[in-house]
């Protein structure tokens, strides 16, 4: 893979996300927008680099939240239509959350009825996240259809007396996955909540749509929106956060030590624990440009990070000529689930954040230090 912008302009480690590759994923999800007629919503769980948002905000509809803070910032930095869901809302925020979100949905009949009257008094849209009890992935940390989920109404706690002022349905069973699976989610949704959605406006599809990645059947999401669309006669909104910024981003490492026990190491400054978390908790190995798996180069290394947690590893990798002190190495891929998750554990520094702009030239957005380390402390 060749890269766009020269990796020795910003002192590592440093995350980068290339604004071609940005727009790239943009104008795909535009075209869903458009042919399908539906609303795309950035799910900032996943990636929320608000440098951005203006960008993004050309390509589609608006924001999605998981609380107060996210809809604070999706209000603030692209101002465009903004959602919000949470299992459970503060009562001291709630009025904020109606000031900054036009759509509001509720994890349970019980916290709609406990917020039913103030909300009511505000012109904005409120809907329930439904739980069709229907797993397609393997993932169980990522499943909220999982027995014992504590996401979504399920048919069984279902109350339809208590739909006054309920306009719209909000779904999100996937997890980094294809139209199939969508198309077998809503199957089930229609078998069990089929009657109600009559009576709605709108029908929330949640996240987990991987939009943008190369195998992904884009006509048959967009048929399958369509033909949702003409039946119950709803506005069909999306929630994608991995789609948005996939493939999109790198994070930028240097080698800081080679050290030998049995089998070679080397140290870096970029950490899995720190930096991207969801090398230790999903788990899988992310890709490193001109790598191979172990063994399948002639030079092979673990890579491991700074830090002094024993399990900081990243993986084995191998490489065509042996790694130095000084190397950068190029992690794919890192937009998404890490800027959002990173942390400051063992005083680790947290990655600089800079954008490959259109015309070559490196832009850097923010860098942190010791005060940003302090300051999550007391």
């Amino acid at each position: 893979m060749e890269l766009g912008f020269d990796i020795n302009k910003v002192k590592t480690p440093y995350y980068i996300v290339d604004e071609k590759l940005l727009i790239k994923n943009l104008e795909l999800l535009q075209r869903v927008e458009k042919e399908a007629g539906c609303h795309i919503l950035l799910a900032q769980k996943a990636f929320s680099m608000f440098s951005l948002y203006p960008l993004m905000g050309r390509y589609i509809s608006g924001t999605a939240g998981s609380g107060l803070y996210e809809a604070k910032l999706g209000h603030e930095e692209m101002g465009k239509e903004n959602h919000v869901f949470s299992p459970a809302y503060h009562e001291e925020e709630f009025d904020e959350i109606l000031q900054v979100c036009d759509h509001i949905i509720f994890n349970s009949f019980s916290q709609w009825e406990r917020f039913k009257d103030k909300a009511l008094k505000s012109n904005k849209k409120f809907g329930l996240r439904i739980n069709p009890e229907h797993s397609t992935q393997d993932h169980a940390i990522y499943d909220p259809c999982s027995p014992g989920s504590r996401l979504g109404i399920t048919l069984a706690n279902f109350r339809p007396e208590l739909l006054e002022g309920i306009s719209g349905f909000h779904f999100h069973t996937l997890c980094e996955q294809n139209a199939d699976a969508l198309i077998e989610t809503l199957a089930a949704f229609e078998e069990k909540f089929g009657q109600y959605l009559y009576q709605m406006e709108w029908i929330n599809f949640g996240g987990g749509h991987h939009i943008t990645r190369e195998d992904y059947d884009v006509e048959a999401l967009i048929g399958a929106i369509k033909s949702f669309k003409e039946k119950y006669g709803v506005k069909v909104y999306l929630e994608p956060g991995e789609a948005v910024a996939l493939n999109t981003g790198f994070l930028i490492s240097t080698v800081m030590d080679i050290v030998d026990n049995g089998i070679k190491i080397a140290i870096l400054d970029a950490s899995a624990a720190c930096h991207m978390p969801d090398v230790m908790e999903m788990p899988y190995r992310p890709r490193i440009i001109g790598s191979g798996l172990a063994e399948e180069k002639p030079c092979t290394y673990r890579l491991g990070s700074a830090t002094c947690l024993a399990g900081d590893v990243i993986g084995d990798y191998s490489f065509d000529r042996p790694l130095n002190v000084g190397d950068k190495l190029v992690f794919c891929d890192m937009a998404i689930y890490s800027m959002v998750k990173n942390n400051t554990f063992n005083g680790m520094k947290l990655p600089s954040i800079a954008i490959a702009k259109s015309n070559g030239e490196v832009e850097v957005v923010k860098t942190f230090g010791y005060e940003d380390f302090k300051n999550r402390l007391s």
